[in-house]
């Protein structure tokens, strides 16, 4: 066991002291936990049914309490100290290319595993109440646990192989978790448009890591940060272009966004645990992690700026018009992470930002989805806001923690997002005019459509079908909804300092490094301008949904509203540039396989089949015949002589 500086490359410091040393050799069990929970679960049969699910919560359970004791330890350490590395095994040795399975923890990786293994239980416990009569639960919590042992391995690698390994762990249980009720037709085709949208992101980790490998000779993250000074910017380019690409497959970030709003047709913990604790985060975590790789080259960094900044536009425009209300909470993560983004883009002045929000995000996004499967727990899986409508008397609890994370995600002090998202948007402004107007304009949008949300779901008059009877959702589902009511609102307590180690600032800066940036504006007015701009948004929606009753057939709307609707086009873009295109040249292809060249081939081998059904005719068998062909022969041959001499 070693600690050793995250930021100064591979080379080791002085290990952990003792009494501290005992506890990260624990730090294996992390991911330990829920990988033999997901193996129990997958394998034991219909045996486990009874007690799967409090099994599937245990083991993520203890993932979360070895974590605690791991934070606690990691605090009592120096900041120089902070990064811990263990060895467990060698996975490949191929000449000159030496790859450990390794893990390391550091304050970066620690905030994401205290995320995943947190608000991860929460979901499990949830998911015990609101999968409660799936006769597939046992699966079911299988495959959650795979989710989270695929996660904590991606957070904890200290080789971007490793990290790999979790990556492609992690699409795989999103495919069989998104389509987990397979038997809806729309589920299974989510499934697969996620997955394979997943693997051309995943196309550019796989060559990231060989162009690492070929510029360095080595995937070690340490080792590959550590020699971003004595590479060409050729190079370190290209791995940060194809670092972006993976991420935005995983994040959900334009061009390759359109995976995330089909998600939505997994059970709600599903949704859950991908928008907030896992999946969309991985992108975030890949860019901060490899903050050296991108301030060493400026063009890939500018481009993460860009996709952050189009995609928390585009997120929230579609948010706007979506009636589906776990459609229209996944728009808005789109968005909330197209800011983490921007903020990765900026260098040492917003990484600890874009973490920082991540977390608060996942708080209150967890919040959100589950409260809004709550409501549709209660109103017989109905998903569309415009047959819900005066629900908050009917569901007290739901309503409540729902209204704490309504508050927290458009920025109302002191909830959690005030605290985090307008940090973004000052060093944003702080850094570049127009990512910082993009990233205000976005939060008075977050601000219409969220309270458009509140609106038709929690006030106004009953539209419910018939034969609807809400009611409040048992306490296995409104108890992770208090908990995380309670982290959306007390979760600004990381930039305040209330923790052990300092403020978040204080916190990450060891492994994410930090600075400040020379304001363009009073501190002060940040954070009222962005309020005023989001009261804007709040107000423009109680316009135009308070004060009327809602429709339960949506107008036809403008352009825009149809557009946004349509999701921006995105999938008629990818249809008309990619699909269509490559249908065209896969059947181009075929014609040319099997005309061209199998013609070629066939041709080749009928020709040569005709002549010898040809020749065969004058293989007669008789020796008669044979004779007077050597006959006719000669006769040929002595004639050609003849006339050679003549």
């Amino acid at each position: 066991m070693t600690t050793l500086p995250a930021l100064a490359g591979p080379v080791l410091s002085e290990a952990a002291p003792s009494a501290a040393e005992g506890v990260f050799n624990l730090l294996w069990l992390l991911i330990a936990f829920p990988l033999a929970g997901a193996a129990i679960l997958l394998l034991v049969g219909r045996r486990g049914d009874g007690w799967g699910h409090i099994l599937g919560t245990l083991t993520v359970l203890s993932s979360f309490i070895v974590a605690t004791f791991l934070f606690v330890a990691e605090v009592g350490l120096s900041e120089e100290s902070r990064a811990v590395q263990q060895t467990l095994y060698e996975f490949v040795a191929v000449g000159g290319y030496q790859v450990s399975v390794g893990l390391l923890l550091d304050p970066l990786s620690m905030a994401f595993v205290l995320l995943i293994t947190g608000v991860g239980t929460l979901i499990h416990v949830y998911s015990m109440g609101y999968m409660e009569h799936d006769e597939r639960r046992r699966r079911f919590f299988g495959y959650l646990n795979l989710f989270v042992a695929a996660m904590l391995l991606l957070v904890l690698a200290d080789d971007y192989l490793i990290l790999y390994v979790g990556w492609e762990g992690v699409g795989l249980a999103s495919y069989l978790l998104i389509g987990f009720w397979q038997q809806k037709p729309s589920a299974a085709t989510a499934a697969k448009k996620a997955f394979v949208v997943n693997r051309v992101g995943d196309l550019g980790m796989s060559l990231a890591i060989m162009v690492m490998f070929a510029a360095v000779g080595t995937s070690e993250i340490l080792a590959v940060t550590g020699a971003t000074e004595r590479m060409d910017s050729s190079w370190l380019t290209a791995i940060g272009l194809l670092l972006l690409l993976a991420a935005c497959g995983k994040s959900a970030q334009v061009p390759l966004q359109s995976w995330l709003l089909d998600a939505m047709e997994g059970p709600t913990p599903v949704s859950a645990l991908i928008h907030a604790a896992t999946m969309v985060t991985a992108g975030v975590y890949l860019v901060v992690r490899s903050g050296p790789i991108y301030q060493a080259a400026p063009a890939a960094a500018t481009a993460v700026v860009v996709v952050g900044t189009v995609t928390l536009l585009f997120g929230a425009v579609i948010g706007t018009a979506k009636d589906d209300i776990k459609k229209a909470l996944a728009a808005s993560t789109m968005s909330q992470i197209g800011y983490m983004m921007l903020a990765a883009g900026l260098g040492p002045v917003g990484y600890v930002f874009a973490i920082f929000h991540l977390l608060a995000h996942g708080f209150f996004k967890a919040n959100l989805f589950l409260g809004s499967g709550s409501v549709m727990h209660a109103m017989g899986d109905e998903v569309n806001m415009r047959v819900y409508g005066a629900l908050r008397k009917i569901m007290p609890w739901t309503f409540v923690t729902f209204t704490v994370g309504y508050l927290a995600i458009i920025g109302v002090p002191p909830f959690s997002g005030f605290w985090s998202k307008d940090k973004i948007i000052e060093v944003a402004f702080d850094t570049s005019i127009a990512a910082g107007l993009a990233a205000l304009l976005g939060a008075g949008i977050t601000g219409f459509y969220m309270t458009r949300v509140m609106l038709m779901t929690w006030f106004g008059d009953k539209r419910w079908p018939a034969g609807a009877h809400p009611h409040e959702s048992s306490p296995t589902i409104v108890g992770p909804l208090v908990a995380l009511a309670l982290l959306s609102l007390l979760g600004g307590a990381m930039e305040l300092g209330f923790m052990p180690g300092g403020g978040i600032e204080r916190w990450l800066e060891p492994a994410t490094g930090y600075s400040e940036t020379e304001h363009l504006l009073p501190t002060i007015a940040y954070p009222l301008i962005t309020l005023a701009v989001v009261a804007v948004g709040v107000a423009w929606a109680w316009m135009v949904y308070g004060r009327e009753p809602v429709p339960v057939t949506p107008p036809v709307g403008s352009p825009l509203t149809r557009a946004a609707r349509a999701d921006l086009y995105g999938d008629a873009f990818n249809e008309a540039v990619f699909m269509r295109p490559g249908q065209y040249l896969t059947r181009t292809l075929v014609y040319v396989d099997s005309r061209g060249i199998d013609g070629l081939v066939n041709g080749v081998a009928a020709g040569i089949g005709g002549l010898s059904t040809r020749g065969r005719r004058i293989q007669t068998g008789f020796v008669r015949s044979y004779a007077l062909s050597m006959l006719g022969g000669a006769v040929i041959v002595i004639a050609a002589l003849l006339l050679v001499r003549l």
